[in-house]
């Protein structure tokens, strides 16, 4: 995670009681003046709080919303199980492809996944993923040519984060299909 980037912070079991029990369900959480929504982090078993706003883009996720039956969130959970399947896929396939150090094929699924994320308004998996396809064509942040090696090394790194940061989106969105937290109103 690049260091501009703030992590999400672990929250010990009695403190998320204390920040649970003056809330309602569908409710956001304020921490520190900043939109936190708690979140079930299964890759790490742990809950953590994160930011939604840096999270989710709201506009994007709020217009795949309003193609859903008034009932229902039937289409748009859809849409998101079958991007989890296709995000856990490209992963794997990121991970092989890092092992023959294949840049060209890290910057075709780099540019996979940034777009399905974009789609439902996942803008920290989207960002990073856009990094990995840019320097899977051997360009920086500034269209520097890099060496092969430092484009893998750099995408060594960045392929943690960008899970970590799938996690974390996985976490809302699976949290507010179970009814356990609303999307923040981005007008």
């Amino acid at each position: 995670m690049s260091s501009k980037e703030p992590k999400a912070e672990s929250v010990p079991e009695e403190s998320i009681k204390e920040k649970l029990h003056p809330t309602r369900a569908n409710e956001h959480i304020k921490v520190k003046d900043a939109e936190k929504a708690l979140i079930s982090d299964v890759a790490n078993d742990e809950q953590k709080f994160v930011d939604v706003e840096e999270l989710i883009d709201m506009n994007t996720f709020e217009q795949l919303l309003d193609m859903d039956d008034e009932e229902d969130h039937e289409f748009s959970l859809s849409i998101v199980l079958n991007y989890f399947e296709q995000a856990e896929a490209t992963f794997k396939d990121m991970d092989a492809a890092f092992k023959k150090q294949d840049l060209m094929e890290l910057s075709r699924l780099g540019h996979f996944l940034k777009g399905s994320s974009a789609a439902i308004g996942l803008k920290k998996v989207k960002a990073t993923c856009e990094k990995i396809q840019n320097i899977g064509n051997r360009q920086d942040d500034e269209g520097v040519t890099l060496e092969s090696k430092e484009a893998l090394e750099r995408i060594e790194k960045l392929l943690p984060q960008v899970k970590d940061e799938y996690n974390e989106a996985e976490g809302y969105l699976k949290a507010f299909y179970n009814g356990e937290t609303a999307p923040v109103d981005s007008r």
